[in-house]
């Protein structure tokens, strides 16, 4: 005669399981509580890093018109190429205190020459191309621009002024400033990658908690935030729609 679990065995068994699978929630909550973390402190690191570079060269990252008399020239890729490649090499910017970009697939860029040129000062981790991607002369995360300990996370350099007519953006002045997110074709990682809550989360950390004013600012201001033109720029991230998704912009961040 075959015997079958007995209630307190079964009951044993989904005991079991209840704690195997409340563990396993509780890890994946912890190492996205980690990886949010993490996106506050690369903004600072990063802040740091310019500001420490400027103090140094006087210039910008990117934009600094003599960074070839420090690292050589990159014969390769700049516009103003020697006869033979410096070492490790890089290329000048045009020193106008603006990180700008190029539309040419594969070729210099300040905006990736900023990565470059903060990683050969020892500021910041990792080996940068300095180079625009192949595609649209986008930002290619681990390639061109640093990532982020948050899954699939990129950080960007962009400038802009936000001229009369863009109504995408939330309206402000964003000057030189890092872009946050995930990649998107195109000049930066603004790809919207966080939940309304986690954006509201470093917002208030960083900033004053509202999607559309401050240092902090949203990314496509009907995306994730209760405003109802780009102008409302007192309007309060959505946390009634946990499924949609946001991506920063952190204006004139030097």
């Amino acid at each position: 005669m075959k015997k079958g679990f007995s209630l307190v065995e079964l009951s044993i068994v989904l005991v079991i399981l209840g704690l195997l699978t409340g563990g396993i929630l509780t890890g994946q909550s912890l190492i996205r509580a980690a990886e949010m973390r993490s996106v506050t402190t690369e903004y600072s690191r990063y802040v740091t890093a310019v500001q420490t570079f400027r103090d140094k060269y006087f210039a910008l990252p990117g934009d600094m018109s003599k960074a070839t008399l420090f690292w050589g020239d990159d014969n390769a890729a700049c516009a103003d190429a020697a006869t033979s490649n410096g070492s490790p090499g890089t290329c000048n910017g045009n020193g106008d205190g603006r990180i700008g970009t190029s539309a040419t697939p594969n070729m210099t860029s300040e905006a990736y020459q900023f990565w470059k040129q903060l990683a050969l000062a020892g500021l910041v981790e990792g080996t940068y191309s300095g180079l625009n991607g192949s595609t649209l002369a986008d930002a290619v995360i681990g390639t061109n621009v640093p990532p982020s300990k948050l899954s699939n996370g990129g950080w960007s350099v962009f400038t802009w002024d936000n001229a009369p007519g863009d109504t995408t953006n939330f309206k402000a002045d964003y000057g030189n400033h890092l872009v946050f997110g995930a990649y998107l074709a195109g000049f930066s990682t603004a790809g919207n990658i966080l939940t309304t809550e986690e954006a509201w989360n470093i917002d208030k950390k960083l900033d004053d908690g509202l999607p559309g004013q401050g240092k902090a600012i949203a990314i496509n201001w009907d995306f994730c935030t209760e405003a109802t033109t780009f102008a409302d720029v007192t309007a309060k991230y959505d946390l009634d729609n946990p499924g949609i998704k946001c991506a920063f912009r952190f204006r004139h961040s030097f």
